[in-house]
């Protein structure tokens, strides 16, 4: 079952019991005081109000299939659980939209009032950071002492709070927080971003010269940085958060031409639709063409892919990282 009918299904369940998809507290806490503590750091939105009120859902178990019995929605939520706890559970609409996480997760996680964590499936427990980029096992929680700020007495969450946001305190959970997640990286598999970055500083040098990379999707903060926009605006680009994202992006000024690299280690190819997509994106900034290359780490897995799947795009490459010194032209048959 999906995550937006699981959503649904809970939340008709509840009405058809008489009572609410979500209680008006949660661990103690009303909408009330999350709207007073995020107003009081200027990140008031009703979209990272309800955020944070999913985070506290102790009552829900997790979303996740491979976490152990016991766990609770709240001690780790990807952000397609919160887009349906807060679209569907909160409001009885529509999940929020998961390409926003930029506005209602972000400036939460930047001023450490929400930790990324994810789900280690091996030992199927929770570890510091986002070592895997666009992983589905990528979470959030709310930070321990953020929690004690919302459930504090109204007398003590005020002072508690100036405290915490100093930027001494700020800049100390952060350092904490990248070195727990190079911790975490060193423990799970980062075949992807070893892949993305060998496609970068392998394949794009020898097959694409006069190329420069003007976009990376290596990391799982920001879908696109500052310096990401400063290098596509140069570029004389603007990748928006409806476009279909390139794991790399690259542009070769001299012929004002484009080109995309998926890597692939579990699914994303370029398929006719992703090729269509950003075929019509090279067209909208008046670019004169656009190449694509699918990469694989080795032969068993593009086998193994195409075996079942059958769907690199005509007219695209295909590079293998094993088989480094070449790459493979699909062309489609014309009787």
């Amino acid at each position: 079952m999906g995550l937006d009918a699981k959503a649904r299904k809970l939340r008709d369940e509840a009405l058809a019991r008489g009572q609410k998809p979500v209680a008006d507290e949660l661990q103690g806490v009303a909408k009330a005081r999350i709207a007073e503590v995020l107003r009081a750091v200027d990140l008031e939105t009703q979209d990272m109000v309800d955020t944070v009120f999913a985070l506290l859902d102790d009552r829900l178990a997790s979303w996740f299939p491979a976490a152990p019995s016991g766990v609770r929605f709240c001690d780790g939520a990807s952000v397609a659980h919160l887009a349906c706890h807060v679209g569907i559970l909160q409001r009885g609409n529509v999940k929020l939209d998961r390409e926003g996480r930029d506005y209602w997760i972000k400036p939460l996680r930047e001023i450490g009032a929400v930790e990324p964590i994810f789900l280690d499936s091996k030992t199927r427990t929770f570890l510091p950071g986002h070592p895997v980029p666009k992983s589905p096992n990528s979470a959030h929680r709310l930070a321990h002492e953020f929690t004690l700020i919302l459930k504090a007495p109204e007398q003590r969450w005020r002072p508690m709070l100036a405290e915490w946001i100093r930027e001494e305190e700020i800049r100390g959970r952060r350092a904490f927080q990248a070195a727990q997640a190079e911790e975490t990286r060193r423990k799970v598999d980062t075949s992807h971003v070893d892949l993305i970055r060998a496609c970068v500083e392998q394949y794009a040098p020898h097959f694409l010269p006069g190329f420069e990379v003007v976009y990376v999707d290596d990391a799982d903060g920001d879908r696109i940085t500052d310096e990401d926009r400063e290098r596509l605006r140069d570029a004389g680009l603007d990748l928006t958060l409806g476009d279909a994202m390139p794991d790399v992006l690259l542009y070769n000024r001299e012929l004002n031409e484009l080109w995309v690299i998926e890597a692939v280690t579990s699914d994303g190819e370029v398929d006719e639709s992703k090729r269509s997509r950003m075929v019509a994106f090279a067209d909208r900034y008046g670019k004169e063409a656009i190449g694509f290359t699918t990469a694989y780490p080795t032969w068993k897995v593009a086998a193994q892919r195409q075996a079942a799947h059958k769907n690199i795009a005509p007219s695209t490459y295909v590079w293998i990282r094993e088989d480094a010194s070449k790459h493979y032209r699909a062309d489609a048959f014309r009787a």
